[in-house]
């Protein structure tokens, strides 16, 4: 369940509270007249099912109310009440696989912006891998691998191309097109410092790596694996179990990628470079192209849905529109 919060001016209190008592997967109603100060105007809270969330989300969007007044929503970890749980049976669908389109852009925004703490994490996580690398330690390739933040962006380019935003677009591939050189570059400066200490060296790297030799010999197999990885990271996002990402991060080689082309570059190793960027480009590449499509999926689903139970469809759908 979802908790709405909402600031409405006194003027169109009466249209949201009818918009929100028609709204299939609703309960819990409450309407306090005149408490809000700032914006001034009227308190609205209810409950509504997750899956039914994001076309009452649109419609009050279309009321104005992120314009006019406020639009909260908060997750509820626990709500014990029958009427909940007969709100929940009523709406369409299962709230696991709902999408909350407001609040995935809210979490991509968030996640997808060029800041120093993201450059920090990538570069640090560059950095970490170019140790388990040169070690061949796939703990510390691994551990690598989940510092690092890159699928906040990747996923932001997946919902701006399904939403046509093009400045979460520009946003997201700024981070991606300017952090991994960044991260790469220092990881290089790293690594001759590392080197000059006398804890790297030429004959360290030139030494038969098994663990991590996968990240310069890009194959199909890598392409398949960042297609899972880009379908289970939007998963994750799009179904609020955030502890997913850390398997995606681990099925993923950006990171231990960019590290060895690091590497290889400072060593003067042009062919090894040439592959990781190869399988770095290759591992973007898939989880773009599978996570817009998983999107466009879901996107495409809920439309139908939404359609199949609008009034005239069917006896079914007698009634109001159903969110979902």
């Amino acid at each position: 369940m979802l908790h709405l919060r909402l600031i409405t001016p006194a003027s169109r209190t009466r249209q949201v509270v009818s918009l929100l008592e028609s709204t299939v997967g609703t309960a819990h109603l409450v309407v306090l007249s005149g408490a809000a100060r700032d914006p001034a105007g009227d308190v609205v809270m209810c409950d509504v099912a997750r899956e039914a969330g994001d076309a009452l989300i649109a419609r009050l969007r279309e009321l104005g109310l992120h314009e006019d007044g406020a639009i909260s929503v908060e997750e509820i970890g626990l709500s014990l009440s029958s009427r909940a749980l007969q709100a929940e049976k009523d709406a369409p669908g299962e709230g696991v696989d709902a999408v909350l389109w407001e609040s995935l852009a809210d979490a991509t925004h968030e996640e997808s912006r060029l800041s120093v703490t993201y450059l920090a994490f990538l570069t640090l996580a560059t950095m970490l891998a170019a140790c388990g690398v040169l070690l061949d330690n796939a703990i510390l390739i691994v551990g690598a691998m989940v510092v690092g933040p890159e699928f906040g962006p990747l996923a932001g380019v997946c919902t701006a191309l399904v939403r046509r935003a093009p400045r979460l677009a520009l946003r997201s591939l700024t981070a991606l097109l300017v952090g991994f050189p960044a991260a790469m570059l220092a990881t290089g400066l790293f690594s001759l410092l590392m080197d000059a200490w006398g804890l790297f060296s030429r004959a360290a790297y030139r030494r038969p790596h098994p663990v991590s030799e996968f990240v310069w010999n890009p194959d199909w197999m890598s392409f398949v694996v960042a297609v899972l990885a880009g379908i289970a990271g939007i998963l994750s996002l799009t179904s609020a179990k955030s502890g997913a990402l850390v398997g995606v991060a681990i099925s993923v080689t950006t990171v231990p990628a960019a590290a060895n082309a690091a590497l290889a570059f400072g060593y003067g190793d042009l062919h090894e470079a040439t592959g990781s960027m190869q399988q770095l480009a290759v591992n973007i590449g898939g989880i773009l192209l599978a996570g817009t499509a998983t999107l466009l999926g879901q996107k495409m689903f809920w439309s139908w849905k939404r359609r199949r139970l609008a009034p005239g469809s069917g006896p079914e759908a007698a009634g109001p529109p159903v969110a979902g």
